[in-house]
């Protein structure tokens, strides 16, 4: 594997406890004018309990800490002004080593099909994580993926692969449950190269626990299709269970890299702070929610600052430019300079933000937020409602909304489920932000100050 760039994991309420208590007593520590040996010690303690309170494992967390303290003494921090920043600092270097550094890329073959098997315990996500992954693909990389249904002894998971294998834009090779799944696998690689595609998916079959069945045939399938990457997924609601699983699979059955399920869980982060440095096996994924597209690259640098509390402004920047259109923007440039922006360009603009994730996750990769966000629950359902009143105007409506006197609200509101007092309040709202939109085109700077009070 070779680090690469791409999308980088999102950050979850696995670890936010240990957030809290580490930027508590990050916080501490900036607070200080000077730092002794005595203070980092004290900070020390608390980041081993932090840490140990989060489930990981007690080996690297001995580690991890004799690591920052040998790095904040040796740096010369104790006596010079203002060296809680370095210690932040080299707290978040230190994070990113222990989940692996730096983002890790998938190895693909010279010659098409890629092949890759996923491993992993029943009921870890594994077949979700197919079709995931074959989603990933597709999206980003622009390949031809198709999956293959190797999981004949858990019922209903070849159906399950292939709703959510058709869902994710794959072929699904599949040959029923009475198959040996050595030879699906075999078959459908034969047939991936037949038909020209670019990479190949095994889903491969599961077991509550690790035994020797379940090696055996992993060898058998890997003998027989040669992958060129296996990747084992492991649930982060199990917390240390998931790192012994890993544990376990790699002394038995050699694999490449790590795919972390439900990382959107209310687990408490252990695993994923614990699998690199106790497997030596990179985190190359992350799962972080139960739709198709809620599945990133995992990005150890980017996930250590967010931990931190200093936000992912590069996960936010990456998010934009994969939605942005040049087109669309030069479109929406010239009807601004023409006076044309109407309701359905304001529609279209609330769209292209809903399609960037879940406003929560967005506002806290921005620093400083993820924390004052804590608890706060972001009504998306406005969107709906907006989009439902917009929807229920007529199509010069939406181009002129000055055109809309009382009889017109009236039947948008009815129309739209909502009342009149909704619509006018969207009408408003949307004349302020098209004169704000038309002054910045313009290049001047508008009074926002005076907007606000005539909002009031």
């Amino acid at each position: 594997m070779a680090a690469a760039g791409g999308e980088p994991a999102s950050f979850s309420t696995v670890f936010d406890s240990l957030a809290d208590k580490l930027q508590a007593t990050l916080a501490d520590v900036r607070g200080h004018g000077t730092l002794s040996e005595a203070d980092i010690d004290a900070a020390m303690r608390e980041i081993r309990l932090a840490l140990l309170e989060a489930d990981v494992n007690f080996k690297v967390v001995r580690s991890f800490t004799a690591a920052v303290k040998q790095r904040a003494v040796g740096a010369d921090v104790i006596g010079k002004l203002n060296p809680g920043q370095q210690v932040v600092k080299i707290v978040s270097d230190e994070l990113a080593a222990l989940m692996g550094g730096e983002a890790e890329e998938l190895h693909f073959a010279s010659r098409p099909p890629t092949v890759i098997v996923m491993a992993g315990l029943q009921g870890a996500g594994k077949t979700t994580a197919c079709a995931k992954l074959a989603r990933y693909l597709r999206e980003q990389r622009g390949s031809s993926v198709a999956v293959a249904a190797c999981d004949v002894y858990r019922p209903a998971a070849v159906e399950q692969l292939v709703k959510v294998g058709g869902q994710a834009g794959a072929a699904v090779y599949e040959q029923g449950t009475d198959a040996d799944p050595v030879k699906i696998a075999a078959w459908a690689r034969d047939r991936a190269q037949a038909e020209g595609k670019d990479v190949l998916i095994v889903d491969t079959s599961g077991r509550l626990h690790v035994d020797a069945e379940l090696m055996q045939e992993l060898a058998k399938i890997k003998q027989a299709v040669r992958p060129d990457e296996v990747l084992l997924v492991v649930d982060a609601m199990t917390g240390q269970d998931a790192v012994h699983v890993a544990e376990a699979f790699g002394e038995v059955v050699e694999f490449d890299g790590v795919i972390i399920s439900k990382l959107d869980g209310d687990a408490r982060g252990g695993a994923a702070l614990s699998v690199k440095a106790i497997t030596g096996k990179p985190i190359v994924f992350a799962s972080t929610g139960e739709k198709l597209d809620q599945f990133e690259r995992f990005h150890p640098d980017r996930m250590a600052q967010r931990i931190l509390g200093m936000g992912d402004v590069m996960t936010l920047i990456e998010k934009a430019q994969d939605a942005y259109d040049q087109d669309q923007a030069a479109e929406l440039e010239r009807k601004l300079r023409k006076q044309e922006f109407g309701l359905d360009d304001f529609l279209e603009q609330m769209r292209q933000i809903r399609r960037l994730g879940p406003l929560q996750n967005l506002l806290g990769m921005i620093p400083g937020m993820g924390k004052e966000l804590r608890g706060v629950k972001l009504n998306e359902r406005e969107f709906d409602r907006l989009q439902a009143i917009i929807l229920s105007m007529t199509p010069q409506e939406r181009r002129h909304p000055e055109l809309i006197n009382g009889s017109r609200r009236l039947r948008i509101a009815k129309g739209s489920g909502t009342n009149v007092q909704a619509v006018k309040a969207l009408i408003k709202q949307f004349e302020q932000m098209r004169k704000v939109m038309r002054q910045f085109s313009q290049g001047r700077i508008p009074d926002l100050g005076a907007l606000m009070r005539q909002g009031r």
